[in-house]
Formats: structure tokens, sequence, C-alpha cells
């Protein structure tokens, strides 16, 4: 069992681990046991009674958070020449296709989300088996299969996120930094998790919710009371 520092005994001695807590006491405890000397990135992990390994009970979509996440993200567009342009006018850091997926096939992977058309998906599948374990594969239900790319540019600026379930029923998303003021922690976990909510499998049987936890870079996790979120 790895040791614990100093620093995180201190965390842990603020709040019982064993004790649920509504949304906005824990978002005053994050940012309270938060310790790192850099803004830290605020996290939640959101157990689901489902079953990843039947296709009817796989959870993923994507929320565009009411105040973004707080990271400036880079957006990779993949298309034709034709749709250069707009793109680029939407805020794209990085425009082209043949080059990019060479690129890509090199390893490099320094971007955080993918955007593409139907028209170049033979293609860009081609990436797989780099981009898919990275959750930088474009898929058509998070909307970054599109024709409509300026949009998709736009929305992934404003601070729009994909989520998918794990292989253990768990969903791990940032929902933002932990200098952002309270209220707007709390909408943002709030726009995520109903979002979730309304996404539950109609196979799904029993409780859909298991366990909600918050937490910061490098601190304890925070159990919330999911009925304090969806009151």
């Amino acid at each position: 069992m790895a040791k614990l520092t100093k620093k995180h005994k201190e965390a842990l001695a603020k709040f019982d681990r064993n004790q649920q807590y509504s949304l906005t006491e824990a978002v005053d405890m994050v940012k309270d046991v938060t310790y790192t000397k850099f803004d830290a990135s605020v996290d939640i992990s959101m157990r689901l009674g489902v079953d990843p390994r039947k296709a009817n009970q796989m959870v993923r979509g994507s929320v565009t958070l009411p105040h973004g996440t707080g990271k400036e993200l880079k957006v990779l567009v993949l298309c034709t020449p034709d749709k250069e342009e707009e793109a680029k006018a939407a805020g794209a850091d990085y425009v082209g296709l043949d080059e990019f997926i060479q690129k890509i096939k090199g390893g490099w992977t320094d971007i955080d989300v993918v955007i593409t058309m139907p028209g170049v998906m033979p293609k860009v599948g081609q990436l797989g088996r780099i981009l898919g374990p990275r959750g930088l594969m474009p898929n058509p239900k998070t909307g970054t299969v599109t024709m409509e790319i300026g949009k998709a540019v736009e929305a992934a600026k404003a601070g729009k996120i994909d989520f998918k379930v794990d292989k253990f029923g768990i969903i791990h998303s940032t929902v933002g930094k932990v200098s952002f003021e309270k209220p707007a922690l709390n909408d943002n976990i709030t726009e995520l998790v109903l979002t979730i909510i309304k996404l539950k499998p109609a196979s799904a049987k029993g409780t859909y919710v298991k366990s909600l936890y918050i937490s910061s870079t490098m601190s304890p996790g925070i159990a919330i009371d999911i009925k304090s979120v969806t009151a």
C-alpha cells in the first residue's frame, strides 16, 4: 500500500470518508482539501449500475458545461479543403487531412479533440487503435463526425466534453478548476450528472447511479449524495 503524505493525511482528516455530503458541501470541501500549488482540475467519478459489456447498456454522450472546463482545448479538424476555412474561422488549432493522419500514425497526439466529416471517416478510421484508447476517436454520437464543422469546433472551444462509461461501469470527467467559483462548479456538475441520468439505458435494472465522488488533482475523493444533485 502506498504511503500517505503528510498533506494527504491532513486532507483526509477534514472530512468523514464514510459519509455522503450534499453537492454544495462537497464542493466546499474539495476546495478546502486541495493542496497542490497549481490550479488543480476538479473531477467527478460516477459509478453506474450498467454492464458496459452489453451494447444496449453502453452509456456515452457529450455535454456543454455552462462554465467550461477551465482548460484551453487543442482542436484538430480532419477535413477536405472546402471545409478548411470554416474550421479555421471557428478557432480550430490544426486543420488538414492526410498530413495529420500521417503525423498521428507517427505518434503525435498533442490534441484534446478531433473533429471530422462523414466523407473522410474511411481514412480517419485507420487511426482507431491510436485515437480510441485516448478517447480522441471522432464519433457521430458525440457530434465530432459532422458536416457542420464550424459549429462543432465552437462547441468544443466553449466547453463541450465527451464522456463514456469505462469497463468498470464508471464515468470519469473533468468539471472545472479549483479556482472556479463554487456556484460555477455546482452548475457544471449538475449539468453533467443530469445529462448522464437522462441517458439511462432501458435495459439497465436496479439502482442506476451507484455512487458519485468529487476530487481534485491528487486530493482524496469525497462522496456526494446524488439526491442533492437531482432535487
